[in-house]
C-alpha cells in the first residue's frame, strides 16, 4: 500500500527496471565463475586450447593455476575495499555518476573478456589479464551495488526483494547460457564469443532501466527527496511499510494505528536530542542497531564462498562417462544453485521469519556450516586426505538444494530486516553498510575456499 499522496507504480515498471538492475549487478560474476572451463582450457597451454572450451570438466588436474579460487578471492577482495569506501564516501560523489560509471565500465571490461576469446595468447598473460578484469569489474561493481542499495533503503521493502530476486536469476541467466554454448552444436570459440557477449547485452538493458527511471512519476516520488522529507512524510513511510508488513503481507488497520501512535509519540520524544531529522545519519549509531543482522549476513556468505565454486565445482559425477557425466556439474553445481538461491530469495516476498528480534535467525546461520564437511566429503576425484563418504549423485545434488536455498533466503531475509531496525532517515545508510558487510563475508569465504581446498 503506497503513501496517501504517492503515485502508483504504472505497469510495476519501477519494480521490474530493479529486477534487471539487479540482474545486471551480478551477470558478471556470474559469467565469470560459470565459463571455469572455458578459462581452464585457455590455462592449460594447448597450442589451440580454445577449440577445447567448454568441452572438460570444470576442475581436473591441469588446474595448475587454482583458478577457481583465485577468481573467488580476486573477485571479492576488491568488493570488500570498494565497498568500505562506497560506505562512507556515498554522499560525496553524485549517484548518476556512480551509477551510470560503474554499469559503462563493467560493460566496457566484460566487451574486453569477450574480445579476449579470439586472441591466442599464452596461459601467463591471459591469467593476468583476466584477473585484472576480474578485480576491475567487481570494484565497479561494489559502487554500483552500494548505490543502488542505498536507494533502495529509502523505497519500499518489496523492491528490495525485487532487486535481490534478479541478483539470483543472474545465475541461472548464466548457468542456462553455459548449457546452451555446450549443446549448441557450433564450433567451441563461436560459442564462446556468444556466451561473453551475452551479459553485455545485460548490461546494456540495466543502463536502459536505470535512465528510465527519473521518467517515472513512482521513482521521482520516493528517490527525489531521500533523507531530507518533512517528518510527516517519514510518518507516512512507517504506516506504509506496516500497512504491508515491510513484504506485502496485509496487516490489520488496528496493528498499524497503534504502531503510528507509538512511532509519533517515539519521534515527539526524541525531537529535543534530535531537532534536525534531516542531518547525515550516523554510521556508527545505524551500525549498534543493526550489528547481529550484519553479522548473519557476513556468516551466510563466509560459509557460501568457502566451498562454492571452489569445492562444489571440483564434484563430478560417480557414474560412467558419458553426456550425463559432461553436463552434471553445470546442472547441479550452477544451474541447481542459481534456481534454489533466486527461489529462497523469493521467499521473502511472502513471508519474513525469524524476525529481527529473534534469536533463531543466528542459530539458522551457524547451523549452515554444516554443509562446508558434507560438500569436501562428496565425490571429488582429486584428492589426497579426506575420504569419500557420499560418492553418489544423489548426496550432492540433495546438499545443494538445501545449501542454496538457505543461501538466497537468509541473505534476502537479513537485507529486508535491516532497515526495519533503523528510522527512515538512516535506512539509506543501513543499505549501505550491509553492503558492505556483504562484501566482507564473500572476501571471508573466498579466503577460507584455498584453506578447504589444500585439506583435500
Amino acid at each position: 500500500m503506497a503513501r496517501g499522496d504517492a503515485p502508483r507504480d504504472s505497469y510495476h515498471l519501477v519494480g521490474i527496471s530493479f529486477f534487471i538492475l539487479g540482474l545486471g549487478t551480478l551477470l558478471p560474476w556470474n559469467f565469470f565463475i560459470t565459463a571455469i572451463p572455458y578459462f581452464q582450457a585457455r590455462l592449460v597451454g594447448a597450442s589451440n586450447s580454445t577449440t577445447r572450451i567448454l568441452s572438460t570438466n570444470h576442475t581436473g588436474p591441469e588446474d595448475a593455476f587454482n583458478f577457481n579460487n583465485w577468481v573467488t578471492l580476486l573477485s571479492q577482495l576488491p568488493l570488500l575495499l570498494f565497498t568500505l569506501l562506497n560506505s562512507f564516501l556515498y554522499q560525496c560523489i553524485p549517484e548518476t555518476v556512480r551509477i551510470l560509471g560503474s554499469l559503462l565500465a563493467i560493460l566496457l571490461l566484460f566487451a574486453l573478456t569477450a574480445a579476449l576469446v579470439k586472441v591466442d595468447m599464452s596461459p601467463g598473460p591471459f591469467f593476468s589479464i583476466t584477473m585484472a578484469s576480474v578485480c576491475f569489474i567487481n570494484s565497479f561493481s561494489a559502487v554500483l551495488q552500494g548505490s543502488l542499495f542505498g536507494q533502495l533503503g529509502t523505497m519500499p521493502s518489496t523492491y528490495s526483494t525485487l532487486f535481490l530476486s534478479g541478483q539470483g536469476l543472474a545465475g541461472i541467466f548464466a548457468a542456462l547460457a553455459m548449457l546452451l554454448s555446450m549443446a549448441s552444436g557450433v564450433d567451441a570459440q563461436t560459442s564462446a564469443l556468444g556466451y561473453f557477449i551475452t551479459p553485455c547485452v545485460g548490461i546494456l538493458m540495466s543502463i536502459t532501466c536505470y535512465l528510465s527511471l527519473p521518467h517515472l512519476k513512482f521513482a521521482r516520488y520516493y528517490l527525489a527527496n531521500k533523507p531530507s522529507q518533512a517528518q510527516a512524510q517519514e510518518l507516512e513511510t512507517k504506516a506504509e511499510l506496516l500497512q504491508s508488513d515491510e513484504n506485502g503481507i496485509p496487516n490489520s488497520p488496528q496493528k498499524v494505528a497503534l504502531t503510528l501512535d507509538l512511532d509519533l509519540e517515539k519521534e515527539l520524544e526524541s525531537e529535543p536530542d534530535e531537532p534536525q531529522k534531516s542531518g547525515k545519519p550516523s554510521v556508527f549509531v545505524v551500525f549498534q542497531k543493526i550489528w547481529l543482522t550484519a553479522l548473519c549476513l557476513v556468516l551466510v556468505f563466509t560459509v557460501t564462498l568457502s566451498v562454492f565454486p571452489a569445492i562444489t565445482a571440483m564434484v563430478t559425477s560417480s557414474t560412467s562417462p558419458g553426456k550425463w557425466s559432461q553436463f552434471f556439474n553445470p546442472i547441479c553445481c550452477f544451474l541447481l544453485f542459481n534456481i534454489m538461491d533466486w527461489l529462497g530469495r523469493s521467499l521473502t516476498s511472502y513471508f519474513l521469519w525469524p524476525d529481527e528480534d529473534s534469536r533463531l535467525l543466528p542459530l539458522l546461520v551457524c547451523l549452515r556450516f554444516l554443509f562446508v564437511p558434507l560438500f569436501m566429503l562428496c565425490h571429488v576425484p582429486q584428492r589426497s586426505r579426506l575420504p569419500t563418504l557420499f560418492p553418489q549423485d544423489a548426496y550432492f545434488i540433495t546438499f545443494m538444494l538445501l545449501f542454496a536455498i538457505s543461501n538466497g533466503y537468509l541473505v534476502s531475509l537479513t537485507m529486508c530486516l535491516a532497515p526495519r531496525q533503523v528510522l527512515p532517515h538512516e535506512r539509506e545508510v543501513a543499505g549501505a553498510l550491509m553492503t558492505f558487510f556483504l562484501a566482507l563475508g564473500l572476501s571471508c569465504g573466498a579466503s577460507l575456499s584455498f584453506l578447504f581446498k589444500a585439506l583435500l
